[in-house]
């Protein structure tokens, strides 16, 4: 796994972060404090589902909703800041577009999970099926209450972002496996505003992501979108490149995946083609495997050591690890928004028997 590689999946999964002025944010921090001491317990039933209602809705908001704003994800001194538009209809599924606004430029146009990256200095457009369903604004790849099985909410009270007032929720974890999380949605629409990543021992902000603009329920024209996509294949000058993707069974292949870390479900496996080291080298197939608890997501990469320059080791970028390791004549590539203990704990619970 390269740090290009994780760069693009961070910006083009679950991106953004709020830049406000010293005194709205001194402001919405003293709010958020109050309101954190007032917090209904996590054991109180009524908390509980109230929780479970709010992450339901953050989910059908972000698909079923008009949008168009502009949202940063923040990482430390990293900042990349975004345009979104959304359009949602009952009859034609969703049209999306997103544009980097920093750096060079990127865009991404979407019709339900038909995804198209342009990268306009080298003429290149990929075309792919879309994998990960959770990119901000949307949230969770599960219920609610499912999340709530291994996270303790807090309703913190109200809040304003971009504008807007809001419900703040923090989920706490109830283990020591995966960090808390604190989001923002429209007290209207249910829409994701901000979502903040957070290391339960010091509550010290890990990453986060948030609009600074944004107007939802607003008349958005999917024509522009649906019109781009069209055209794909009459782009002239362009290359368009569709990436080689299948489904793949890791545990025919010998592998097994041990549960040791409670609340992580599998919920996809793939297998994709990676460039050699030497270019007259064949393409080195990677296995990937996907686990979440609802909120954190651990990617489990699988790949062959023969002409692969892997070296074992681990790091971090903000809430992101990443663990490194070989087992035999593979190289098993651990990343996720978790702590480096918590991809320790799962790799030691993989193991790989050849098929008979």
């Amino acid at each position: 796994m390269q740090i290009a590689r994780l760069n693009k999946t961070t910006f083009w999964g679950r991106l953004p972060a709020l830049l406000c002025c010293a005194a709205v944010m001194f402001t919405a921090l003293s709010a958020a404090t109050h309101a954190h001491a007032q917090g209904a317990s996590a054991t109180d039933p009524a908390t509980r589902q109230s929780a479970a209602q709010w992450l339901d809705r953050i989910q059908q908001a972000a698909q079923q909703l008009n949008y168009t704003g502009t949202f940063v994800y923040q990482r430390g001194a990293f900042v990349q800041s975004s345009r979104i538009t959304h359009y949602a209809t009952k009859n034609d599924g969703e049209y999306e577009q997103l544009e980097s606004l920093d750096g060079k430029p990127r865009k991404m146009l979407r019709h339900n999970d038909d995804l198209y990256t342009f990268v306009p200095e080298r003429k290149l457009c990929v075309v792919e099926k879309r994998q990960n369903k959770e990119a901000f604004p949307a949230l969770l790849s599960t219920s609610g209450e499912q999340v709530l099985a291994v996270y303790d909410p807090k309703m913190l009270g109200n809040d304003r972002v971009a504008g807007i007032d809001s419900q703040v929720i923090e989920l706490d974890p109830k283990d020591a496996w995966r960090f808390a999380y604190k989001l923002w949605a429209d007290a209207k629409t249910g829409l994701l505003l901000r979502a903040q990543t957070l290391d339960p021992s010091n509550g010290q902000v890990l990453q986060q992501l948030s609009f600074t603009q944004v107007s939802i329920g607003v008349p958005v024209d999917k024509a522009p979108i649906a019109a781009a996509i069209r055209n794909i294949g009459n782009t002239a000058g362009w290359t368009v490149v569709r990436p080689p993707l299948q489904p793949v069974d890791m545990e025919a292949q010998g592998w097994t995946f041990a549960q040791t870390v409670p609340g992580f479900r599998k919920i996809r496996e793939l297998r994709r083609p990676m460039a050699a080291r030497d270019a007259n080298d064949p393409p080195i197939p990677v296995d990937q495997a996907v686990f979440s608890d609802g909120l954190s997501a651990i990617s489990v990469f699988v790949e062959p050591v023969e002409h692969n320059s892997r070296k074992e080791g681990s790091g971090s970028s903000g809430a992101t690890h990443v663990l490194v390791k070989r087992s035999g004549d593979y190289w098993i590539t651990l990343l996720g928004e978790v702590p480096q203990t918590t991809l320790q704990q799962f790799a030691s619970a993989i193991e790989y028997k050849a098929p008979k």
